[in-house]
Formats: structure tokens, C-alpha cells, sequence
């Protein structure tokens, strides 16, 4: 008789995880509630089911326990109330901090940072996200090593792969080092790819803007809606795009300018992710200027302001133009759905990427902004020149005097281009002067 198999569900258990913080003061702007807050909905998007969450106000957190000690076997009765199989901290645990409580709870635990990785884990879709998590996960898991890491030596490891008296844990650790040492490899081959697309984007001498902001801002959907199609992917979800995006975008008289979705910031953010997805963000230190998109609905904003100005600074970026964009106008004022134009004061536009709302003074905006960047030129190129002319008429504003031997070239560009028409009038100068030198 056959089996009814459509009752089965193959779908793995929903993990219950409980949430535990301490408040210590140290973080302006955020409590330890609104911290919580974020965490929950970050345990969400990893796919768990949030049952409880407890916080402890301490003027240091516990070595041994993280909370304090009554705090942590107040979280073995929750444990019995409630039946959570996961503990997730919202700081950073200590090998000892995480083993304390494991053997108290007898529940796996983690902190916030791993709880981040695993979400990157779940998002990454291409070769390069794939490679940067995975990185990023092996050092994070390096210092934290116990005896999880043995099966990695069956690949490569066996009889007469080991030094003499090394202990496994030794063992486990220089695998772990070893193949930290390849994907960083891998990476660095991923990131001289990247210079590569990035000179070629140079030679067509488009300007670059890279979007940044906090996770779930809204990037993607404004990448979308100024390009009019949808080439980003874009979820009401934390990390929801871990990959960068670049399109071109038009932005009005003629300018066009490569627009780039980066990956989002958010509080806390592990260093591991910052220095592994450091070939992907190098998008950002590599344009000409930035939009930074604000969730205007967030009571938090400012506060993820600077969580994005503390990134932009690690990455050397932070003093990059830019352009603030307060996004989901829609939430805030209903009349905001595109039919009236938004005001721009002071390097800011309110827009809804949703509804468009704001996007043609955005595009304004930004072709302002990137107009501000061009420099003034008065150089002479010969005839020969004639490819470059050509890209300083269309994407420069430009007067152009045609002379006997040469073209006298006055007028602003972008700072690439520019460059490009000043290195073509040195070479001019030097040919004319020995001319002269051999008459």
C-alpha cells in the first residue's frame, strides 16, 4: 500500500530563541530596549521565533555570565516557561561568557555578531557574497574554536599531517588558519577584479554615485526607481541585499552617472563583516560621491546616522561629498505620493522611493551635486584628440576653439575627465616643444 506523504513537513523546526541584553550606559541614543528591539527583528529574519527577551542595567557587563549571575538563573526559569533552545546576546560574548551559559542553560548561545553572520550567510546569492561570509565566519569562529572543526581536516589532513605532539585543538586551529589564509586569497583575487570593472567604468568617464545608508533604509527600492526597472532586490528585510548593484542612471541634461546599492550598515556591526566585505565596499570609497538614504519614519534615525558616519570613517570615506536623502516620505505625510514636487534644503530631499515622491529633485540633486565637483580647464590638445574631444563635448560644458595645429579647450568637467584632458595637453606641450628644439 503506498504512503501518504502529503501530511509530511520537511521543513526544518522553528527555533524559539530568547533575547538577553545589558544597559550600561555607554551608548547614546540607545537603550537597551530599543537595542533589543533591533535584535528580535534581526532573530526574526534569520528565521526564529522570538519568545521572551530580558535586559539588566549594570555598570559593566559580567566576565563570567555577561549578566549578572542572579540575572542568568533567572534565564534558566524563563528557560522552563518558555522552552527556548537558543540564547541570543546583544553584544559580542566571550568564549567564557558563552560557555558559562551554555552549561547553565544547557541551550545553544550566541551573540549578536554571529546572529548577523548567519543572516549574511542566508542572503548571500553570488560567488563573491558567498566567499566575504564565509571569511568572515571563520574569524569570527577562530578565537571561539573548541573541538567544532575537526571534519575539515579529512579533505586534506590524515595520517602524517599533523607536527609532533600537537594537540587536536591545535590541529583544528591551524586547519581553520589555513583555510583563513585561501579565502582571503580568493578574496583579494575578487577585489583586483572589481579594480578591473571599476577602470573601465573609468575610461567611459561616467561619474559614480554609491548609495549608503542603514540596513532596511529603503537603498534598493531608490536604486529601482531611478532606474526605472527593477534590477536590485529589495525586501522589507534586514540585509536583504548583500551584493552591490551599479546601473546607469539619468539625471537630467544630458548627465548620466553609474549608481551603485551598497550593502547595509547597521548598530553593532561585527569588524569580521567590515574587513571581509571590504572589496564590496570599496565601491564606496571609490565614488565620486555619496547618497546617504535616512529612514525619515524610524524614531532612531540620527542614531543610524552615526552608526553610517562610524563605518564611512572606518572606510575612509566619511568626508566623501554627499547627498542625505529622508526616505519613506509616504509614512510620514499621505500627500507625499509624487503628484507635487519636494523641496531640497541644505543638501537633503525628502523622497519616497515608494511612491516617487522627491526622485526627479533627487536626480536634480545629485546632478548638482556632482556638478559642484568639476573643474575648471583652459588646455590645448591637437586634432589627434579627436575620441577625447568627443567625450569632453558630451559630458563636459566646454567651448571649443579650433586653431591652426590644435583645439584650445576651455570649460568645467568632472575631475576623471579632466585629468584625462590635461595629460593629452602636457604630451601636446612636449611634442610642440621638440619641435622647436629640433628647428
Amino acid at each position: 500500500m503506498p504512503r501518504n506523504t502529503a501530511s509530511i513537513d520537511l521543513a526544518p523546526p522553528v527555533e524559539k530563541a530568547f533575547l538577553v541584553a545589558v544597559d550600561t550606559g555607554d551608548d547614546p541614543g540607545w537603550t537597551a530596549e530599543d537595542s533589543l528591539g533591533e535584535l528580535a527583528a534581526l532573530a526574526t529574519t534569520a528565521g526564529a521565533d522570538v519568545v521572551g527577551a530580558e535586559w539588566q542595567n549594570r555598570r559593566h557587563v559580567d566576565p563570567n555570565w555577561y549578566v549578572g549571575k542572579g540575572k542568568a538563573e533567572e534565564l534558566a526559569q524563563a528557560r522552563s516557561e518558555t522552552g527556548f533552545g537558543i540564547l541570543v546576546a546583544d553584544d559580542e560574548l566571550s568564549p567564557a561568557q558563552q560557555k558559562s551559559l551554555e552549561s547553565l542553560l544547557n541551550v545553544k548561545v550566541i551573540d549578536r555578531s554571529r546572529l548577523i553572520l548567519d543572516i549574511f550567510a542566508l542572503h548571500a546569492q553570488t560567488h563573491e557574497g558567498r566567499l566575504q561570509v564565509e571569511l568572515a565566519q571563520l574569524e569570527y569562529q577562530l578565537p571561539r574554536l573548541t573541538r567544532l572543526w575537526t571534519h575539515l581536516s579529512r579533505t586534506g589532513g590524515g595520517i602524517g599531517t599533523r607536527g609532533p605532539g600537537e594537540s587536536q585543538l591545535e590541529t583544528d586551529r591551524r586547519i581553520i588558519r589555513e583555510r583563513i589564509k585561501k579565502m582571503k586569497e580568493r578574496v583579494e583575487s575578487v577585489r583586483q577584479q572589481r579594480q578591473t570593472a571599476a577602470r573601465g567604468r573609468d575610461r567611459r568617464l561616467y561619474p559614480t554615485v554609491a548609495i549608503v545608508g542603514y540596513t532596511n533604509a529603503g537603498k534598493s527600492t531608490l536604486l529601482n526607481a531611478l532606474v526605472g526597472s527593477e534590477v536590485a532586490r529589495a525586501e522589507d528585510k534586514l540585509f536583504a541585499t548583500l551584493d552591490p548593484t551599479s546601473r546607469q542612471v539619468k539625471l537630467g541634461d544630458g548627465q548620466t552617472a553609474i549608481v551603485t546599492d551598497t550593502v547595509g550598515f547597521i548598530h553593532k556591526l561585527p569588524h569580521q563583516l567590515v574587513d571581509a566585505f571590504r572589496a564590496t565596499l570599496e565601491e564606496v570609497t571609490r565614488a565620486d560621491a555619496l547618497v546617504e538614504i535616512v529612514d525619515a519614519s524610524d524614531s532612531h534615525h540620527e542614531e543610524h546616522r552615526a552608526t553610517v558616519q562610524t563605518v564611512l570613517d572606518e572606510l575612509g570615506a566619511g568626508d566623501k561629498p554627499r547627498l542625505t536623502a529622508f526616505n519613506k516620505a509616504d509614512l510620514l505625510y499621505p500627500g507625499a505620493d509624487g503628484s507635487l514636487p519636494a523641496p531640497a534644503v541644505a543638501g537633503t530631499v525628502l523622497v519616497s522611493a515608494l511612491t516617487g515622491f522627491g526622485l526627479d529633485t533627487l536626480r536634480a540633486e545629485i546632478a548638482a551635486l556632482l556638478a559642484s565637483l568639476w573643474e575648471e580647464v583652459d588646455v590645448a590638445v591637437p586634432y589627434a584628440a579627436g575620441e577625447l574631444l568627443a567625450r569632453v563635448r558630451e559630458r563636459g560644458t566646454v567651448d571649443l576653439e579650433y586653431r591652426d595645429r590644435d583645439v584650445r579647450v576651455r570649460g568645467r568637467m568632472a575631475p576623471a575627465l579632466a585629468g584625462e584632458l590635461r595629460a593629452s595637453a602636457d604630451r601636446w606641450r612636449a611634442t610642440l616643444a621638440g619641435d622647436a628644439a629640433a628647428s
